[in-house]
Protein backbone atom coordinates (compact mmCIF):
# COMPACT_ATOMS: atom_id res chain seq x y z
CA UNK A 1 0.00 0.00 0.00
CA UNK A 2 1.68 3.27 -1.21
CA UNK A 3 -0.19 6.76 -0.91
CA UNK A 4 2.27 9.56 -2.54
CA UNK A 5 2.07 13.31 -2.86
CA UNK A 6 3.96 15.45 -5.42
CA UNK A 7 7.00 16.79 -3.20
CA UNK A 8 7.67 20.40 -4.33
CA UNK A 9 11.41 21.39 -2.58
CA UNK A 10 14.58 18.70 -2.79
CA UNK A 11 15.76 17.90 0.00
CA UNK A 12 18.87 16.11 1.59
CA UNK A 13 18.50 12.33 1.47
CA UNK A 14 18.52 11.39 4.97
CA UNK A 15 15.27 9.62 5.31
CA UNK A 16 14.51 6.37 4.20
CA UNK A 17 11.06 8.19 3.04
CA UNK A 18 10.53 11.03 0.77
CA UNK A 19 9.73 14.15 3.26
CA UNK A 20 8.41 17.68 2.67
CA UNK A 21 10.04 20.83 4.11
CA UNK A 22 8.95 20.50 7.65
CA UNK A 23 10.74 16.96 7.08
CA UNK A 24 7.14 15.08 7.20
CA UNK A 25 6.89 11.94 5.16
CA UNK A 26 4.83 12.35 1.55
CA UNK A 27 4.50 8.28 1.42
CA UNK A 28 2.63 6.50 3.57
CA UNK A 29 4.26 2.37 3.04
CA UNK A 30 2.40 0.38 5.47
CA UNK A 31 4.61 -2.32 5.40
CA UNK A 32 7.54 -0.53 5.93
CA UNK A 33 9.57 0.00 9.57
CA UNK A 34 11.81 2.56 8.47
CA UNK A 35 12.76 5.42 11.44
CA UNK A 36 11.35 7.37 12.57
CA UNK A 37 8.28 7.85 10.46
CA UNK A 38 6.91 4.19 10.03
CA UNK A 39 8.30 3.15 13.45
CA UNK A 40 6.52 5.89 14.78
CA UNK A 41 3.54 4.61 13.45
CA UNK A 42 3.65 0.76 14.40
CA UNK A 43 4.72 1.96 17.55
CA UNK A 44 1.51 4.18 17.86
CA UNK A 45 -0.59 1.74 17.01
CA UNK A 46 0.56 -1.02 19.22
CA UNK A 47 0.25 0.70 21.85
CA UNK A 48 -3.37 1.76 21.22
CA UNK A 49 -4.17 -0.99 20.44
CA UNK A 50 -3.00 -2.94 24.01
CA UNK A 51 -4.70 -0.19 25.57
CA UNK A 52 -8.39 -0.80 23.95
CA UNK A 53 -7.69 -4.80 24.56
CA UNK A 54 -7.47 -3.64 28.54
CA UNK A 55 -10.00 -1.31 28.74
CA UNK A 56 -12.68 -3.59 26.73
CA UNK A 57 -11.12 -6.90 28.30
CA UNK A 58 -13.90 -7.42 31.10
CA UNK A 59 -17.09 -6.86 28.23
CA UNK A 60 -16.74 -10.49 26.99
CA UNK A 61 -16.36 -11.91 30.46
CA UNK A 62 -19.32 -10.15 31.76
CA UNK A 63 -21.83 -13.17 31.96
CA UNK A 64 -19.10 -14.81 34.63
CA UNK A 65 -17.89 -11.63 36.39
CA UNK A 66 -21.62 -10.21 37.06
CA UNK A 67 -21.79 -13.87 38.39
CA UNK A 68 -19.28 -14.20 40.39
CA UNK A 69 -19.17 -10.39 41.68
CA UNK A 70 -23.10 -10.18 42.17
CA UNK A 71 -23.20 -7.81 39.26
CA UNK A 72 -27.00 -6.14 39.00
CA UNK A 73 -27.64 -4.11 35.28
CA UNK A 74 -27.54 -1.07 36.99
CA UNK A 75 -23.31 -2.30 38.42
CA UNK A 76 -23.11 -3.20 34.89
CA UNK A 77 -23.67 -0.16 33.49
CA UNK A 78 -22.46 2.05 35.75
CA UNK A 79 -19.05 0.29 34.96
CA UNK A 80 -19.52 0.60 31.98
CA UNK A 81 -19.87 4.50 31.85
CA UNK A 82 -16.97 4.68 34.45
CA UNK A 83 -14.49 2.62 31.66
CA UNK A 84 -15.00 5.68 29.37
CA UNK A 85 -15.62 8.41 30.79
CA UNK A 86 -12.01 8.96 33.09
CA UNK A 87 -10.51 9.74 29.44
CA UNK A 88 -13.05 12.72 28.29
CA UNK A 89 -10.56 15.07 30.51
CA UNK A 90 -7.70 12.60 30.05
CA UNK A 91 -7.11 12.88 26.54
CA UNK A 92 -7.62 16.95 27.44
CA UNK A 93 -4.40 16.35 29.25
CA UNK A 94 -3.10 13.97 26.85
CA UNK A 95 -3.11 17.10 23.84
CA UNK A 96 -2.03 19.41 26.59
CA UNK A 97 1.05 17.04 27.43
CA UNK A 98 2.12 15.83 23.98
CA UNK A 99 2.26 19.85 23.30
CA UNK A 100 4.80 20.50 26.13
CA UNK A 101 6.48 17.11 26.33
CA UNK A 102 6.08 14.98 23.03
CA UNK A 103 4.15 12.16 22.34
CA UNK A 104 6.49 9.70 22.97
CA UNK A 105 6.90 10.36 27.32
CA UNK A 106 3.48 11.40 27.19
CA UNK A 107 2.08 8.28 25.75
CA UNK A 108 4.29 5.88 27.53
CA UNK A 109 3.80 7.66 30.82
CA UNK A 110 -0.14 7.22 30.53
CA UNK A 111 0.65 3.34 29.54
CA UNK A 112 2.63 2.75 32.81
CA UNK A 113 0.31 4.50 34.78
CA UNK A 114 -2.61 2.77 33.84
CA UNK A 115 -1.46 -0.67 33.82
CA UNK A 116 -1.71 -1.48 37.27
CA UNK A 117 -5.32 -1.05 37.64
CA UNK A 118 -5.15 -3.91 34.84
CA UNK A 119 -3.56 -6.01 36.95
CA UNK A 120 -5.91 -5.07 39.89
CA UNK A 121 -8.96 -5.90 38.21
CA UNK A 122 -7.83 -9.75 39.22
CA UNK A 123 -8.82 -8.91 42.94
CA UNK A 124 -11.63 -7.24 42.78
CA UNK A 125 -14.57 -8.37 45.37
CA UNK A 126 -17.34 -6.17 44.85
CA UNK A 127 -19.20 -3.91 42.30
CA UNK A 128 -17.38 -0.63 43.59
CA UNK A 129 -13.97 -1.94 43.42
CA UNK A 130 -14.76 -3.61 39.75
CA UNK A 131 -16.27 0.15 38.55
CA UNK A 132 -12.86 1.51 40.10
CA UNK A 133 -10.50 -0.37 38.01
CA UNK A 134 -12.49 0.01 34.95
CA UNK A 135 -12.50 4.09 35.62
CA UNK A 136 -8.35 3.73 35.76
CA UNK A 137 -7.94 1.32 33.16
CA UNK A 138 -10.20 3.42 30.81
CA UNK A 139 -7.84 6.40 31.31
CA UNK A 140 -5.32 4.57 29.03
CA UNK A 141 -7.91 5.07 25.84
CA UNK A 142 -6.09 8.85 26.47
CA UNK A 143 -3.20 7.52 24.23
CA UNK A 144 -5.23 7.80 20.97
CA UNK A 145 -5.01 11.30 20.86
CA UNK A 146 -0.73 10.54 21.32
CA UNK A 147 -1.05 8.31 18.43
CA UNK A 148 -2.78 10.78 16.30
CA UNK A 149 -0.49 13.82 17.31
CA UNK A 150 2.11 11.81 16.20
CA UNK A 151 0.84 10.67 13.29
CA UNK A 152 0.44 14.19 12.49
CA UNK A 153 3.76 14.99 13.39
CA UNK A 154 5.29 12.62 10.71
CA UNK A 155 3.29 12.51 7.94
CA UNK A 156 2.30 15.61 5.74
CA UNK A 157 -1.11 16.71 4.75
CA UNK A 158 -2.08 14.92 1.35
CA UNK A 159 -1.36 11.35 3.76
CA UNK A 160 -2.02 12.67 7.18
CA UNK A 161 -5.79 11.12 6.68
CA UNK A 162 -4.63 7.47 5.45
CA UNK A 163 -1.82 7.74 8.72
CA UNK A 164 -4.35 8.52 11.07
CA UNK A 165 -6.63 7.06 9.94
CA UNK A 166 -4.88 3.25 10.06
CA UNK A 167 -3.01 4.00 13.14
CA UNK A 168 -6.57 5.10 14.99
CA UNK A 169 -8.31 1.74 13.25
CA UNK A 170 -5.54 -0.67 14.07
CA UNK A 171 -5.89 0.08 17.28
CA UNK A 172 -9.37 0.61 17.94
CA UNK A 173 -9.16 -3.30 16.53
CA UNK A 174 -8.25 -4.16 19.51
CA UNK A 175 -11.87 -3.54 21.11
CA UNK A 176 -12.47 -5.91 18.79
CA UNK A 177 -9.60 -8.65 19.15
CA UNK A 178 -10.73 -8.57 23.08
CA UNK A 179 -13.78 -10.20 22.54
CA UNK A 180 -12.10 -12.94 21.13
CA UNK A 181 -8.96 -13.11 23.15
CA UNK A 182 -10.60 -12.80 26.45
CA UNK A 183 -13.08 -15.28 26.14
CA UNK A 184 -9.94 -17.95 24.28
CA UNK A 185 -7.64 -17.21 27.71
CA UNK A 186 -10.49 -17.88 30.20
CA UNK A 187 -11.22 -21.06 28.06
CA UNK A 188 -7.85 -22.28 28.41
CA UNK A 189 -7.01 -21.30 31.93
CA UNK A 190 -10.25 -22.70 33.11
CA UNK A 191 -9.30 -26.17 31.09
CA UNK A 192 -6.21 -26.52 33.03
CA UNK A 193 -8.01 -26.59 35.94
CA UNK A 194 -8.39 -23.51 37.24
CA UNK A 195 -12.41 -22.73 37.98
CA UNK A 196 -14.36 -20.10 36.24
CA UNK A 197 -14.13 -17.75 39.01
CA UNK A 198 -10.54 -17.74 39.29
CA UNK A 199 -9.87 -18.09 35.61
CA UNK A 200 -11.24 -14.55 34.83
CA UNK A 201 -8.70 -13.32 37.71
CA UNK A 202 -5.79 -14.94 35.88
CA UNK A 203 -6.79 -14.14 32.63
CA UNK A 204 -6.56 -10.32 33.36
CA UNK A 205 -2.45 -10.59 33.52
CA UNK A 206 -2.43 -10.92 29.61
CA UNK A 207 -3.48 -7.48 28.40
CA UNK A 208 -1.90 -6.28 31.50
CA UNK A 209 1.31 -7.71 30.74
CA UNK A 210 1.02 -6.65 26.84
CA UNK A 211 0.02 -2.61 27.59
CA UNK A 212 3.54 -2.88 29.86
CA UNK A 213 5.46 -4.06 27.13
CA UNK A 214 4.22 -1.59 24.41
CA UNK A 215 4.97 1.49 26.84
CA UNK A 216 8.88 0.12 27.35
CA UNK A 217 8.59 -0.20 23.36
CA UNK A 218 8.30 3.37 22.70
CA UNK A 219 10.87 4.25 25.42
CA UNK A 220 13.45 2.41 23.85
CA UNK A 221 12.40 3.00 19.64
CA UNK A 222 10.19 5.58 19.33
CA UNK A 223 10.87 8.75 18.61
CA UNK A 224 8.87 12.46 18.82
CA UNK A 225 9.24 14.49 15.68
CA UNK A 226 10.82 12.97 12.30
CA UNK A 227 14.55 15.62 13.58
CA UNK A 228 14.64 14.22 16.91
CA UNK A 229 13.20 14.03 20.22
CA UNK A 230 11.58 17.38 21.77
CA UNK A 231 14.17 17.29 24.81
CA UNK A 232 17.44 17.15 22.52
CA UNK A 233 16.08 19.67 20.07
CA UNK A 234 14.64 21.92 22.66
CA UNK A 235 18.43 22.27 24.14
CA UNK A 236 19.75 22.78 21.02
CA UNK A 237 17.83 25.43 20.09
CA UNK A 238 15.83 23.77 16.92
CA UNK A 239 12.28 23.93 18.99
CA UNK A 240 11.36 26.61 20.81
CA UNK A 241 9.29 25.83 24.23
CA UNK A 242 5.97 26.84 24.15
CA UNK A 243 3.89 27.95 27.17
CA UNK A 244 0.94 26.65 28.49
CA UNK A 245 -0.97 29.53 28.72
CA UNK A 246 -0.64 29.59 24.56
CA UNK A 247 -1.10 26.24 23.93
CA UNK A 248 -4.53 26.36 25.79
CA UNK A 249 -5.56 29.13 24.81
CA UNK A 250 -5.19 29.16 21.09
CA UNK A 251 -7.17 25.50 21.51
CA UNK A 252 -10.06 26.05 22.98
CA UNK A 253 -10.98 29.11 21.46
CA UNK A 254 -10.68 27.78 17.95
CA UNK A 255 -14.48 26.96 17.23
CA UNK A 256 -14.16 24.16 15.13
CA UNK A 257 -12.57 21.87 17.46
CA UNK A 258 -15.53 22.12 19.44
CA UNK A 259 -17.78 21.20 16.03
CA UNK A 260 -15.52 18.12 15.36
CA UNK A 261 -15.43 16.92 19.39
CA UNK A 262 -19.34 17.17 19.04
CA UNK A 263 -19.63 14.99 15.91
CA UNK A 264 -16.17 13.14 17.29
CA UNK A 265 -18.94 12.45 20.22
CA UNK A 266 -21.56 10.87 17.99
CA UNK A 267 -18.87 8.30 15.47
CA UNK A 268 -16.39 7.12 18.07
CA UNK A 269 -18.25 7.48 21.34
CA UNK A 270 -21.16 5.40 19.83
CA UNK A 271 -18.07 2.99 18.73
CA UNK A 272 -17.13 2.84 22.53
CA UNK A 273 -20.79 2.13 23.94
CA UNK A 274 -21.50 -0.50 21.19
CA UNK A 275 -17.87 -2.12 22.38
CA UNK A 276 -19.51 -1.99 25.99
CA UNK A 277 -23.28 -3.24 25.24
CA UNK A 278 -22.89 -5.63 21.77
CA UNK A 279 -21.57 -9.01 23.58
CA UNK A 280 -23.68 -9.16 26.64
CA UNK A 281 -26.79 -7.70 23.61
CA UNK A 282 -26.29 -10.72 21.42
CA UNK A 283 -26.26 -13.30 24.13
CA UNK A 284 -28.89 -12.36 26.36
CA UNK A 285 -31.17 -11.23 23.17
CA UNK A 286 -30.64 -14.63 21.18
CA UNK A 287 -29.74 -16.63 23.88
CA UNK A 288 -26.23 -17.40 22.26
CA UNK A 289 -23.29 -19.11 23.66
CA UNK A 290 -20.47 -17.09 25.35
CA UNK A 291 -18.06 -17.42 23.06
CA UNK A 292 -20.48 -16.92 20.02
CA UNK A 293 -21.70 -13.90 21.58
CA UNK A 294 -18.13 -12.99 21.73
CA UNK A 295 -17.55 -14.14 17.99
CA UNK A 296 -20.19 -11.87 16.69
CA UNK A 297 -19.14 -8.96 18.67
CA UNK A 298 -15.53 -9.43 17.72
CA UNK A 299 -16.66 -8.75 14.34
CA UNK A 300 -17.75 -4.86 15.19
CA UNK A 301 -14.53 -3.53 16.53
CA UNK A 302 -12.21 -5.98 13.94
CA UNK A 303 -13.66 -3.89 11.04
CA UNK A 304 -11.23 -1.32 12.25
CA UNK A 305 -9.06 -3.37 10.39
CA UNK A 306 -10.09 -1.83 7.02
CA UNK A 307 -12.99 0.88 7.71
CA UNK A 308 -11.47 3.35 9.91
CA UNK A 309 -8.50 3.58 7.61
CA UNK A 310 -10.73 3.48 4.56
CA UNK A 311 -12.13 6.46 6.06
CA UNK A 312 -8.58 8.17 6.73
CA UNK A 313 -7.78 7.29 2.66
CA UNK A 314 -11.57 8.83 1.56
CA UNK A 315 -10.39 12.02 3.17
CA UNK A 316 -7.24 12.28 1.40
CA UNK A 317 -8.81 11.18 -2.14
CA UNK A 318 -11.59 13.95 -1.47
CA UNK A 319 -9.02 16.55 -0.58
CA UNK A 320 -7.00 15.87 -3.48
CA UNK A 321 -10.13 16.59 -5.84
CA UNK A 322 -12.27 18.99 -4.27
CA UNK A 323 -9.96 20.19 -1.43
CA UNK A 324 -10.96 20.80 2.38
CA UNK A 325 -14.41 20.94 1.49
CA UNK A 326 -14.37 17.54 0.07
CA UNK A 327 -13.34 16.21 3.35
CA UNK A 328 -16.26 17.68 5.36
CA UNK A 329 -18.69 16.69 2.91
CA UNK A 330 -17.46 13.09 3.00
CA UNK A 331 -17.61 13.08 7.01
CA UNK A 332 -20.96 14.38 6.83
CA UNK A 333 -22.36 12.25 4.55
CA UNK A 334 -20.80 8.66 6.14
CA UNK A 335 -21.44 9.59 9.52
CA UNK A 336 -24.88 10.24 8.46
CA UNK A 337 -25.07 6.89 6.83
CA UNK A 338 -23.89 5.23 9.88
CA UNK A 339 -26.64 6.48 12.04
CA UNK A 340 -29.49 5.34 9.46
CA UNK A 341 -28.19 1.90 9.99
CA UNK A 342 -27.33 2.30 13.83
CA UNK A 343 -31.60 3.03 13.54
CA UNK A 344 -31.83 0.05 11.54
CA UNK A 345 -29.91 -2.27 13.95
CA UNK A 346 -32.23 -1.72 16.74
CA UNK A 347 -35.77 -2.81 14.37
CA UNK A 348 -34.50 -5.86 13.32
CA UNK A 349 -35.42 -8.83 15.13
CA UNK A 350 -33.71 -12.12 13.85
CA UNK A 351 -30.01 -12.72 14.74
CA UNK A 352 -28.71 -13.05 11.07
CA UNK A 353 -30.13 -9.92 9.70
CA UNK A 354 -28.65 -8.17 13.08
CA UNK A 355 -25.47 -9.38 12.08
CA UNK A 356 -25.13 -8.12 8.71
CA UNK A 357 -26.90 -4.94 9.71
CA UNK A 358 -24.19 -4.50 12.53
CA UNK A 359 -21.57 -4.93 9.95
CA UNK A 360 -22.72 -2.47 7.78
CA UNK A 361 -23.25 -0.12 10.56
CA UNK A 362 -19.76 -0.59 11.91
CA UNK A 363 -18.12 0.30 8.31
CA UNK A 364 -20.04 3.12 8.57
CA UNK A 365 -19.17 4.66 12.18
CA UNK A 366 -15.95 3.93 12.06
CA UNK A 367 -15.06 5.27 8.85
CA UNK A 368 -16.36 8.42 10.06
CA UNK A 369 -13.98 8.37 12.79
CA UNK A 370 -11.07 8.38 10.21
CA UNK A 371 -12.20 10.89 7.96
CA UNK A 372 -12.42 13.21 11.25
CA UNK A 373 -9.49 13.08 11.91
CA UNK A 374 -8.09 13.88 8.19
CA UNK A 375 -10.10 17.37 9.32
CA UNK A 376 -8.38 17.86 12.62
CA UNK A 377 -4.79 18.27 12.02
CA UNK A 378 -5.77 21.08 9.73
CA UNK A 379 -7.66 22.79 12.63
CA UNK A 380 -5.03 24.73 14.83
CA UNK A 381 -3.34 27.56 12.84
CA UNK A 382 -0.03 26.59 14.18
CA UNK A 383 0.18 22.58 13.22
CA UNK A 384 3.15 21.94 12.28
CA UNK A 385 5.99 19.98 13.65
CA UNK A 386 8.67 22.40 15.25
CA UNK A 387 5.84 24.80 16.80
CA UNK A 388 3.20 22.14 17.59
CA UNK A 389 1.17 25.26 19.24
CA UNK A 390 -2.25 23.79 19.65
CA UNK A 391 -2.48 20.24 17.89
CA UNK A 392 -2.59 18.16 20.93
CA UNK A 393 -5.36 20.61 22.34
CA UNK A 394 -7.52 20.21 19.44
CA UNK A 395 -6.64 16.17 18.88
CA UNK A 396 -7.60 16.11 22.59
CA UNK A 397 -10.81 18.41 22.60
CA UNK A 398 -12.11 16.07 19.61
CA UNK A 399 -11.30 12.65 21.45
CA UNK A 400 -12.23 13.80 24.77
CA UNK A 401 -15.62 14.83 22.61
CA UNK A 402 -15.72 10.88 21.84
CA UNK A 403 -15.43 9.78 25.34
CA UNK A 404 -18.50 12.19 26.22
CA UNK A 405 -20.13 11.01 23.79
CA UNK A 406 -19.89 7.80 24.68
CA UNK A 407 -20.77 8.70 28.41
CA UNK A 408 -24.14 10.54 27.54
CA UNK A 409 -25.03 7.82 25.50
CA UNK A 410 -24.32 4.98 27.85
CA UNK A 411 -25.81 7.13 30.78
CA UNK A 412 -29.20 8.15 28.55
CA UNK A 413 -30.05 5.03 27.00
CA UNK A 414 -27.91 1.91 28.20
CA UNK A 415 -28.07 2.69 32.11
CA UNK A 416 -30.58 0.22 33.95
CA UNK A 417 -33.59 -0.24 32.81
CA UNK A 418 -35.35 2.15 31.41
CA UNK A 419 -35.04 1.10 27.65
CA UNK A 420 -34.31 -2.41 26.05
CA UNK A 421 -31.12 -2.59 24.42
CA UNK A 422 -32.27 -2.35 21.00
CA UNK A 423 -34.67 0.75 21.67
CA UNK A 424 -31.37 2.09 22.84
CA UNK A 425 -29.69 1.40 19.71
CA UNK A 426 -32.36 2.91 18.05
CA UNK A 427 -32.58 6.40 19.88
CA UNK A 428 -28.27 6.31 19.47
CA UNK A 429 -29.02 6.08 15.76
CA UNK A 430 -31.49 9.03 15.65
CA UNK A 431 -28.13 11.25 18.20
CA UNK A 432 -26.08 10.18 15.51
CA UNK A 433 -27.84 11.69 12.50
CA UNK A 434 -28.87 14.66 14.94
CA UNK A 435 -25.26 15.43 16.34
CA UNK A 436 -23.57 15.23 12.60
CA UNK A 437 -25.39 18.25 11.08
CA UNK A 438 -23.03 21.27 13.36
CA UNK A 439 -20.31 20.36 9.96
CA UNK A 440 -22.47 22.24 8.35
CA UNK A 441 -20.88 25.30 10.48
CA UNK A 442 -17.73 24.35 9.78
CA UNK A 443 -15.77 27.28 7.17
CA UNK A 444 -12.11 27.94 6.73
CA UNK A 445 -11.37 31.22 5.13
CA UNK A 446 -8.68 29.96 2.91
CA UNK A 447 -10.47 26.63 1.86
CA UNK A 448 -14.41 27.25 2.37
CA UNK A 449 -17.41 24.77 4.04
CA UNK A 450 -19.53 23.09 2.84
CA UNK A 451 -22.07 25.46 1.30
CA UNK A 452 -19.77 28.12 0.62
CA UNK A 453 -16.94 28.64 -1.00
CA UNK A 454 -13.31 30.55 0.31
CA UNK A 455 -13.43 34.45 1.53
CA UNK A 456 -12.20 36.56 -1.37
CA UNK A 457 -12.19 39.03 1.40
CA UNK A 458 -9.58 39.87 4.63
CA UNK A 459 -7.99 36.86 5.78
CA UNK A 460 -7.72 34.52 2.10
CA UNK A 461 -4.77 32.37 2.32
CA UNK A 462 -3.08 29.89 4.26
CA UNK A 463 -0.01 31.99 5.21
CA UNK A 464 -2.56 34.44 7.06
CA UNK A 465 -4.87 31.79 8.43
CA UNK A 466 -1.61 30.26 10.00
CA UNK A 467 0.31 33.31 11.19
CA UNK A 468 -2.88 34.93 13.05
CA UNK A 469 -2.19 33.04 15.52
CA UNK A 470 1.43 34.48 16.41
CA UNK A 471 1.85 38.13 17.40
CA UNK A 472 3.86 40.28 15.82
CA UNK A 473 6.83 40.03 18.72
CA UNK A 474 6.85 36.40 18.04
CA UNK A 475 7.41 36.30 14.63
CA UNK A 476 9.78 39.63 15.29
CA UNK A 477 11.90 36.60 16.93
CA UNK A 478 11.26 34.40 14.13
CA UNK A 479 9.18 32.03 15.61
CA UNK A 480 6.53 31.49 13.58
CA UNK A 481 8.81 30.10 10.40
CA UNK A 482 7.42 26.84 10.62
CA UNK A 483 4.21 27.98 10.41
CA UNK A 484 5.23 29.44 7.23
CA UNK A 485 6.27 25.89 6.15
CA UNK A 486 2.94 24.26 7.30
CA UNK A 487 1.07 26.95 5.07
CA UNK A 488 3.26 26.19 2.09
CA UNK A 489 2.34 22.46 2.60
CA UNK A 490 -1.28 22.67 3.25
CA UNK A 491 -2.24 24.27 0.09
CA UNK A 492 -3.11 21.04 -1.22
CA UNK A 493 -6.18 21.72 0.64
CA UNK A 494 -7.21 23.97 -2.15
CA UNK A 495 -7.90 20.96 -4.17
CA UNK A 496 -6.91 19.96 -7.59
CA UNK A 497 -5.65 22.28 -9.50
CA UNK A 498 -2.60 22.99 -6.51
CA UNK A 499 -0.78 20.51 -8.26
CA UNK A 500 -1.05 22.21 -11.98
CA UNK A 501 -0.02 25.30 -11.17
CA UNK A 502 2.28 27.51 -9.00
CA UNK A 503 0.58 29.70 -6.76
CA UNK A 504 1.77 32.76 -5.12
CA UNK A 505 0.76 33.15 -1.40
CA UNK A 506 -1.79 35.70 -2.10
CA UNK A 507 -3.74 33.66 -4.78
CA UNK A 508 -7.16 32.96 -4.86
CA UNK A 509 -8.38 29.48 -3.31
CA UNK A 510 -9.95 27.54 -6.64
CA UNK A 511 -11.50 24.22 -4.75
CA UNK A 512 -15.06 23.90 -5.40
CA UNK A 513 -17.59 21.18 -4.55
Amino acid sequence: MEISSTITETEPQKFALPVDSEHKATEFHLFSAAAPHMRAFHLSWISFFSCFVSTFAAPPLLPIIRDNLNLTATDIGNAGVASVSGAVFARIAMGTACDLFGPRLASASLILLTAPAVYFTSIASSPISFLLVRFFTGFSLATFVSAQFWMSSMFSGPVVGTANGVAAGWGNLGGGATQLIMPLVFSLIRDIGAVKFTAWRIAFFIPALFQTLTAFAILIFGQDLPDGNYQRLQNSGNKQKDKFSRVFYHGITNYRGWILALTYGYCFGVELTVDNIIAEYFYDRFNLKLHTAGIIAASFGLANLVSRPAGGVLSDMMAKRFGMRGRLWALWAVQTLGGVFCIILGQVGSLTASIVVMIVFSVFVQAACGLTFGVVPFVSRSMDYICLRSLGVISGMTGGGGNVGAVLTQLIFFKGSKYSKETGITLMGIMIVCCTLPIFLIYFPQWGGMFCGPSLEKIATEEDYYLSEWSSKEQGKGLHQASLKFADNSRSERGRRVHSQTLSSNATPSANV
